[in-house]
């Protein structure tokens, strides 16, 4: 993944500030036999467990109905495993084993978020769901050896708990409860391992694989489509396994059919969201960023309102006080809406504040300003040259129109 955000010097033409570059979505989901995919920035989190650092924990709804199926489940495998132990005990044993996933499915993203934050990329925040849990890394790598790193130590830690796990087998007495209870959960964070290192995104197999490709052919972009073609054999494979299970009339088949069959669904599912990112944050072949950029007027931010209005005109319009400080970017919506109300109002009412991620260097790569405006929640950006002085306006419409046309043509 990428080195950390970087600080740069702007000056503005009105004072002397510095930018920083706004963090851009990414996200790890590793998987208890599955693997899903959440969108970075999704407000709605769950239920704030703890923090780690400044990266908060979070337990999503979903993951109660996850344990409550796998409680259910397993429960029965239980039985059949110690005749005798009851069912309430089953039950108990099973729920264990739950939650022993739960804590193993933590440890798996811990190992996403340290190495991220060792390369100063920032966690947003981690968060545990259904059958699996993700880590929301909120910058893309720059480097594809970064991402390899980043995307291999989950599995690493799910590697280390089934060797610690497997080691307590030998000090256990065989064949009790808590000895299948380490014994399942041995062979759980062994699958979590194997089956995220398979090659086919979004699984950490595919990310690695990824990252491969990337470095072998210089392109990101072959090394997601190869990845995501990885993706669609390890959904398949799994349905063909579950319903190989069935025939055979296992123990465990509708235990394994269900799971299959919401996997191969999560992985077609994150294998299609990662193709469309990939196409969101590369630039228009052939457009380049003066192309798109609208020229931007500077205008008194205590003028009215329905004049700023009118003098945008297709252009972006920095408003600025009298201190010389900018106070934002008109908002032709608000500004629209205000000035039909109270056309006389100062314009500053209807401004955009300029934040650090919204403020683009023109000299920036061309993937990186498109997946910047990709992941931030703002409509324009302010476009300024080596100097800092304001050389335009991009509007997130103009980039997307352009990236539509590409894929039309």
């Amino acid at each position: 993944m990428g080195s950390a955000c970087g600080e740069k010097g702007v000056s503005t033409g009105w004072r002397e500030d510095l930018v920083t570059h706004a963090p851009h979505g990414w996200a790890y989901p590793a998987s208890v036999a599955t693997t899903s995919w959440t969108r970075p920035g999704d407000p709605d989190g769950g239920l704030r467990l703890f923090r780690i650092g400044n990266v908060p924990v979070l337990l999503a709804p979903s993951w109660w109905i996850g344990s409550i199926v796998v409680t259910v489940l397993y429960a029965p495998m239980v039985t059949n495993l110690l005749p005798g132990i009851g069912l309430a005990a089953a039950l108990v044993l099973a729920a264990s084993f739950a939650l022993l996933l739960g804590v193993s499915v933590l440890a798996h993203e811990l190992g996403h978020c340290v190495v991220a934050l060792r390369y100063g990329l920032p966690v947003r925040r981690l968060r545990l769901f259904l059958l699996g849990g993700i880590s929301e890394v909120g910058r893309s790598p720059a480097k594809p050896t970064q991402e390899g790193m980043v995307a291999a130590a989950g599995p690493a830690v799910s590697i280390v708990l089934a060797l610690l796990f497997g080691g307590t087998l030998f000090v256990i007495p065989q064949g009790g409860p808590i000895w299948l209870l380490l014994l399942e959960t041995t062979l759980a964070n062994a699958a979590v391992a194997v089956f995220n290192l398979l090659p086919g995104l979004p699984l950490d197999g595919g990310r690695m694989l990824r990252a491969a490709v990337w470095g072998l052919t210089g392109k990101r972009g072959t090394g997601t489509r190869t990845a995501v073609v990885g993706g669609g054999i390890v959904a398949g494979l799994l349905v063909m396994w579950a319903l190989l299970r069935l025939v055979q009339g296992s123990e465990d088949r509708w235990l394994w059919l269900g799971v299959c069959a919401v996997t191969a669904w999560f992985v077609i599912a994150g294998a299609r969201s990662e193709l469309v990112s990939e196409s969101q944050r590369t630039w228009p072949e052939g457009v380049t960023l003066a192309d798109l950029t609208r020229p931007v007027l500077q205008l008194p931010a205590e003028s009215p309102v329905a004049d700023a209005l009118a003098a945008s005109a297709g252009r972006g319009v920095v408003l600025v006080r009298a201190d010389g400080v900018a106070a934002g970017l008109l908002d032709e919506d608000a500004a629209r809406r205000l000035a039909e109300q109270s056309p006389l109002t100062p314009a500053e009412a209807a401004a955009e504040p300029i934040r650090p991620e919204t403020v683009l260097l023109d000299s920036d790569p061309n993937d990186e300003i498109a997946e910047r405006v990709r992941t931030t929640a703002a409509w324009q950006f302010l476009v300024v040259d080596a100097e800092g002085r304001p050389a335009g306006v991009l509007r997130r419409q103009d980039l997307r129109a352009a990236s539509t046309t590409r894929k039309r043509a």
